[in-house]
């Protein structure tokens, strides 16, 4: 007889063979040697302290510098991080910002997390490992500490200190931030006001009554909708409309940048924010910075330039096949977001950060829009109606992002009601979801940093012409996705044409050419110094660069070849002149 003590006696046998019995099995994780938690956002303070500490923990991996002032006095902070010992100037790196809008506070988790990430699995993760020994990583949480820290420690709403925090007379009326938030009900969020109106237009649900609803036409309701909690200090009529934000540093950067007539929030002149002339002036100091990603919120995009439709020629064919791919692959890797081209899927942008590294520095440039509501209910279909959200904020978040109504005196007004959904209600990314969010957003931005260009010397050929004259053919490859020169670099002159140098002692570079492919029979000449050839349109996507000299020398002499690249290793050869 078969008894329920035999079937389960049995099934753990098998289970233990299996393996799914005993101790709980995990995928393998690294210890770091400082431990972040991802399920929560920290103060600009708290951000300074995390990498410090992580500088501190990897000492050998991660340096963090201050490259300037904000416009406040706080540092701005960089971590560097690559292969212990190298020096990061010498090879590829990669710029990473956030929070250049404040208020897009996840962007300052994002790159948190991925310093961390790195620092953590350097020398215990293959692929990690690989990419710091390739490459360095500049990496800026924060590009507006000023405003973080007002969202933060002041009233806010998802929306504002989108600007740094200069002042500005927002509403043109000659006085400077004199109309600022004010919080009413003390809760750190400027949420709604509602006054009781015997002729207003809207009632409150006797079921829920956290909503509002608008009665038909010819009906009368009960309260009227007074907008965003605050007072009208300036007495111009309007609340809240010129408060402490300045600069909108999205529209501050020397790539299209349009007056404030055209581009509100541009500031006086590119890069007038302290902030923005920090992070130019590290890159244009830098330029093996070869790409670039900035991280905002909200809509989940992989948005590339241009800004403008005006500013299409600046990015060539050659290049859009490189960001076709990567927007192609960062569709699967981030479900819900979408690959989309600023100005033609979005809005016009003049001034952006990204379009300047794409157009200023000739790099490939993304910004991440982080966090979608798709994500909400984690299914295709159209956007949650205010029934599906106030499901998820109640079900999934508890409530916290909703402020109850109570009753506050109002010098204009009288009692009104103010609450509502509150500065965490959007845009910023759930807790409980930061993580994971993070951590996509982090492998998108490593498929793009890993291919950066790397070069190789691939095929080489010694043949004698005569008796002392030699035929030297040479090819470099770049297995990378990022060409040594992008198409944009090339055009507009940016930086340095790459350089393929031939020398050694005893002989001599009497010409040289340079050849479509490896059987190519015919040459291009170099008529000017063949020994030193500019290669101004670089090594290719994925692609190689052939090259012949015709050297004099004798038998077993050797010729040095090297070839010198802003956005790659140098490389060098030896080949011996020989049959």
């Amino acid at each position: 007889m078969i008894t329920t003590r035999t079937v389960l006696a049995t099934a753990l046998a098998a289970a233990t063979v299996l393996g799914l019995a005993g101790p709980g099995q995990a995928q393998p994780t690294v210890e770091s040697k400082h431990e972040i938690h991802w399920n929560r956002y920290y103060t600009v303070e708290q951000i300074d302290d995390h990498m410090r500490a992580l500088a501190k923990a990897y000492p050998e991996l991660v340096d963090v510098r201050t490259i300037g002032k904000s416009g406040q006095g706080r540092d701005l902070l960089i971590a560097i991080i690559t292969k212990p010992g190298d020096d990061h100037t010498t090879k590829p790196a990669m710029w990473i910002d956030g929070s250049i809008h404040a208020n897009e506070i996840q962007a300052t988790e994002v790159v948190l997390y991925s310093l961390w990430y790195l620092a953590t699995n350097y020398g215990h993760n293959e692929a990690i490992t690989e990419l710091l020994d390739d490459y360095a990583f500049y990496m800026m949480p924060i590009v507006s500490p000023d405003s973080r820290a007002k969202w933060f420690e002041g009233p806010s709403t998802p929306h504002n200190r989108r600007s740094n925090q200069m002042p500005r007379d927002n509403d043109r009326d000659g006085l400077i931030d004199e109309d600022p938030v004010d919080d009413l009900d003390g809760d750190g969020s400027i949420t709604q006001m509602w006054k009781r109106d015997p002729r207003g237009e809207w009632i409150r649900d006797r079921f829920d009554d956290r909503v509002f609803t608008r009665v038909p036409p010819d009906e009368t309701g009960d309260w009227t909708f007074l907008g965003r909690e605050g007072v009208d200090d300036d007495g111009d009529g309007r609340t809240n409309e010129d408060g402490t934000d300045g600069h909108d540093m999205n529209r501050n950067w020397p790539a299209d940048w349009q007056p404030d007539y055209v581009q509100f929030g541009a500031g006086a002149y590119p890069l007038s924010a302290p902030e923005t002339r920090a992070v130019a002036e590290f890159c244009y100091d830098h330029p093996n910075i070869a790409a670039f990603q900035s991280y905002h919120n909200t809509g989940g995009m992989m948005l590339r330039g241009p800004g403008t439709n005006y500013r299409t020629g600046a990015y060539p064919r050659a290049d859009l096949r490189v960001y076709d791919e990567f927007g192609r692959i960062g569709a699967d890797i981030l479900p819900y977001y979408r690959y989309l081209v600023i100005f033609s899927d979005l809005y016009n942008v003049h001034g952006g950060e990204a379009t300047w590294a794409a157009e200023g520095l000739g790099v490939i440039s993304f910004t991440n829009e982080l966090w979608t509501v798709g994500k909400y209910f984690q299914r295709d279909g159209s956007r949650p109606n205010d029934e599906q959200m106030r499901l998820f904020r109640d079900r999934l978040q508890f409530g916290a992002t909703f402020q109850e109504f109570t009753e506050v005196e109002h010098p204009e007004h009288g009692t009104v009601l103010v609450g509502g959904l509150n500065k965490w209600s959007s845009r910023s990314t759930p807790v409980f979801m930061l993580e994971e969010e993070a951590h996509r957003n982090f492998a998108f931005t490593m498929l793009h940093g890993g291919e950066m260009p790397k070069i190789r010397f691939d095929r080489t050929s010694v043949e004698r012409v005569s008796d002392r004259l030699w035929e030297v053919t040479v090819e470099i490859r770049n297995d990378k996705l990022i060409p040594t020169r992008t198409a944009r670099a090339r055009s507009a002159g940016i930086g340095a044409a790459d350089l393929l140098t031939a020398e050694g002692a005893g002989v001599s570079v009497i010409a040289s050419g340079k050849l479509e492919s490896w059987w190519d029979k015919t040459v291009a000449e170099v008529r000017h110094e063949p020994a030193r050839v500019l290669y101004d349109e670089g090594v290719g996507s994925r692609s190689a660069i052939v090259h012949r000299f015709w050297v004099e020398g004798d038998a077993g002499d050797e010729v040095a070849l090297r070839y010198a690249a802003e956005k790659a290793v140098d490389i060098e050869t030896t080949v011996r002149l020989e049959d």
